[in-house]
């Protein structure tokens, strides 16, 4: 079973790139929709012993729990110690059912593959990217954003420029759906391709 990583900086189209993966076939594990159902579920009690008055009618306030994150910069390493856990053991449950039904690509979605040091844990590494122009716009078109909590996720994020370096593949999603539609079909095929000839070796 391949074992794909997509990433890609935040309004570079990862999650769209991740559904046109899906529309070919392929499972696909969300790790930003794992967190969002751990935060209504498992990791509740853990969070709000850790960052007291973040939950509210049993769910973490995200916004109340990004107020408490910017207070001390350590405590981004202390939610990830939670939560980092969590998501990885969901990972694991994942790739094993998927191995169990035979499946032969799968696609871990993972905004900070690199950053978390993920790599060890693909096969394969799909980065998403556009010009920077497009990625400000569509990012600061998003309700709430402003220019200065866009800057600052960018900080914590390996810059576009390294990740395109580190990849084995880039998706460029700047000239539409469709066009970024055909890259993930001619990607695909180019796998299988590569996983048949290594088989017939």
């Amino acid at each position: 079973m391949i074992i794909i990583g997509l990433t890609g900086s935040i309004g570079m189209g990862k999650s769209t790139t991740a559904a046109l993966f899906a529309a070919e076939g392929v499972p696909v594990n969300d790790a930003d929709q794992v967190v969002h159902d751990l935060y209504r579920g498992l990791a509740v009690p853990l969070i709000e012993a850790a960052f007291p008055g973040v939950a509210t009618s049993g769910e973490v306030d995200r916004q109340k729990l990004v107020a408490a994150l910017a207070q001390n910069p350590a405590n981004f390493s202390k939610l990830e110690s939670i939560v980092h856990p969590m998501v990885r053991e969901h990972e694991r449950e994942f790739l094993r059912q998927q191995a169990a039904r035979g499946t032969d690509i799968v696609l871990l979605d993972i905004p900070l593959l690199f950053e978390t040091a993920g790599e060890d844990r693909v096969d394969v590494i799909v980065v998403v990217s556009c010009d920077a122009s497009i990625q400000r716009q569509r990012v600061l078109s998003r309700p709430g954003m402003t220019p200065e909590k866009f800057e600052l996720i960018l900080a914590r994020q390996l810059p576009d420029a390294e990740k395109r370096i580190r990849a084995d593949y880039i998706i460029d999603t700047g000239h539409g759906i469709e066009d970024a539609r055909r890259q993930v079909q001619s990607l695909l095929a180019q796998i299988r391709a590569q996983t048949g000839e290594n088989k017939d070796a």
